[in-house]
C-alpha cells in the first residue's frame, strides 16, 4: 500500500469517527451539557434568591429587634415609672403612719399629763388637809371642804 492510500484510509477512518461521534454521541454530551448548563442556572437562580431572602430576612431582624428594644424600653420606663410611684407612695404611707404615731403620742402625752395633774392635784388636797389638821390640830371633815379643794385644784 502506498502512502497515498494509506492517508485515504485514514481519512475516511476519521471521517466515520467524526460522523458517528456527530450522530450518536455528540448529542449526549450536548444534552448532559445543557442540563449541567441548566443546573448551574438553577443553582445560580437559588443563591440569588436566597441571598434576596437573606437580606429580607436580616431586614425583618433588624425590625424586630428594634421593635423590641422598644418595647424593652418601654417597659423599663413602665417600671421606672412604677417603682417611683410605688416610693412616693411609701413615703406617703410612711408619712400618715408617722402622723399617726405622733398624734397616738401626743394623745398619750396629753393623758399622762392629765393624769398626773388629776394625781398632783388629790396629793395637794391630802397634804392640804393633813397641814390644816395639823394647824387646827383637829380632824377636818374631808367630804365637806373636797369640793372647796377640788375648786382650788382646778383653779391651780
Amino acid at each position: 500500500m502506498s502512502i497515498n492510500a494509506t492517508l485515504l484510509v485514514q481519512i475516511l477512518v476519521f471521517g466515520l469517527l467524526v460522523w458517528f461521534t456527530m450522530k450518536f454521541v455528540w448529542p449526549i454530551i450536548l444534552e448532559a451539557m445543557a442540563e449541567r448548563e441548566q443546573r448551574i442556572a438553577d443553582g445560580l437562580a437559588a443563591a440569588e434568591k436566597g441571598q434576596a431572602d437573606l437580606n429580607n430576612a436580616k431586614s425583618q431582624a433588624d425590625g424586630i429587634i428594634a421593635e423590641a428594644r422598644e418595647k424593652a424600653r418601654e417597659i423599663v420606663d413602665g417600671a421606672n415609672a412604677r417603682a417611683g410611684d410605688i416610693v412616693d407612695e411609701g413615703r406617703s404611707e410612711g408619712e400618715r403612719e408617722r402622723q399617726r404615731q405622733l398624734d397616738s403620742a401626743q394623745a398619750e402625752i396629753e393623758q399622762e399629763v392629765s393624769r398626773v395633774r388629776d394625781q398632783l392635784r388629790a396629793e395637794v388636797a391630802s397634804i392640804a388637809v393633813a397641814g390644816a389638821e395639823r394647824l387646827l390640830g383637829k380632824e377636818i371633815d374631808a367630804n365637806t371642804h373636797r369640793q372647796l379643794l377640788d375648786s382650788l385644784a382646778a383653779e391651780l
